[in-house]
């Protein structure tokens, strides 16, 4: 019997990875389900994600209009419903979405929600009985959410976007591209002790650089990130930072021509990895084991802190608890293991 659910609204509201990782599900989604209809909804400045998805809109939430507080909830869903929605796939299950799936439960609407694993994850992150085992990836989840509305979602052969023809103002920023291998770099991540020191990234990016056939191009935002990324590209002609110059869809189509990312666990790697770019992530107070490895990237790719010297690693999902003495853990990925990684990645390009 064929499923009766011909729309669905599917809730994400931030953070930028989070929504980055919905991407690739709803991608295979849409191509395997294509009498479907997708509404995303989300913020408005996430909805570049989306283009050219088939069957997918977007629906911008105005979190701080029309949506705000417990009457934009409700306004909200008045919203949605006009649309004629047949189910609802709550991925974010925080309050907001709780409430709003709720509303659509009561209309005898089917809805279904992402378990995001947060008692695997604090036996993961503890400090005294320590699990250290890989949990299952927040993918894997929003897939189990979907089946829970009688959907198969296979991601074992993912599709990508073809890359972007870059645009004239892109190109006066980067240059065409010929024979060089383009390396993206992103340092920052929410938290400090997600973010490799800046002399080791300093010396990585130097390394990179001292090979004239590769450009790289470093990524962040802010004017404290934009001032720190200058001092790393003023003495390479081959380094470019983009930082302020570009908005989020043109930054994605940089991102879909670049040979290989550099990220911390931030939402780069997972803006990279939604178009199929090769990523390597460095990992301080987290950990890959948490489910947030970028989609479809081998463990390989994940250059962890050592635990042997720091052995309450991970101590936080997010990044957001200190632990003392553990402020120096990103200092154990050696800067010649992360080109070596690079590397590997661009000559297996070549092959």
């Amino acid at each position: 019997m064929s499923n009766p659910i011909q729309h669905i609204a599917i809730i994400r509201l931030s953070a930028m990875g989070d929504v980055a990782m919905t991407v690739p599900v709803i991608r295979a989604f849409v191509e395997q389900n294509s009498n479907v209809k997708i509404t995303v909804v989300s913020r408005p400045f996430f909805k570049p994600f989306f283009n050219g998805i088939p069957n997918v809109i977007f629906f911008a939430v105005d979190v701080k209009g029309r949506h705000k507080g417990f009457i934009g909830i409700l306004k909200l869903y008045s919203d949605l419903k006009q649309l004629n929605i047949d189910a609802v796939a709550d991925l974010h299950n925080v309050l907001r979405s709780q409430i709003l799936r709720i509303l659509f439960a009561l209309s005898v609407k089917k809805v279904a929600h992402t378990d995001k694993g947060r008692a695997e994850k604090r036996t993961l992150t503890r400090a005294q009985n320590k699990i250290f085992c890989p949990i299952k990836t927040m993918v894997e989840r929003h897939v189990d959410t979907f089946n829970q509305l009688g959907f198969k979602v296979d991601l074992s052969n993912p599709k990508f976007p073809q890359k972007v023809n870059l645009a004239e103002d892109i190109l006066k920023i980067t240059g065409e591209k010929t024979t060089q291998k383009w390396i993206g770099i992103a340092p920052f991540a929410q938290y400090d002790s997600k973010v490799y020191p800046k002399d080791l990234m300093h010396q990585v990016i130097e390394e990179l650089a001292s090979e004239p056939t590769n450009n790289i191009f470093l990524f962040g935002g802010g004017n404290k990130e934009i001032e720190i990324l200058n001092t790393f590209a003023n003495c390479n002609q081959n380094v470019i930072n983009v930082a302020g110059k570009l908005n989020l869809q043109q930054e994605l189509d940089l991102i879909s021509n670049l040979d290989v990312m550099l990220s911390m666990d931030s939402g780069n790697s997972h803006m990279a990895a939604m178009l199929g770019i090769k990523v390597i992530t460095l990992w301080g107070a987290t950990h890959p084991f948490a489910g947030f490895t970028p989609f479809n990237q081998p463990l390989e790719n994940c250059l962890v802190s050592d635990r042997e010297k720091f052995p309450l690693l991970p101590t936080s999902v997010y990044g957001n608890k200190k632990i003392a003495g553990y402020e120096d853990a990103m200092r154990t990925i050696a800067p010649e293991k992360v080109v070596f990684s690079i590397q590997s990645q661009l000559a297996a390009s070549e092959n």
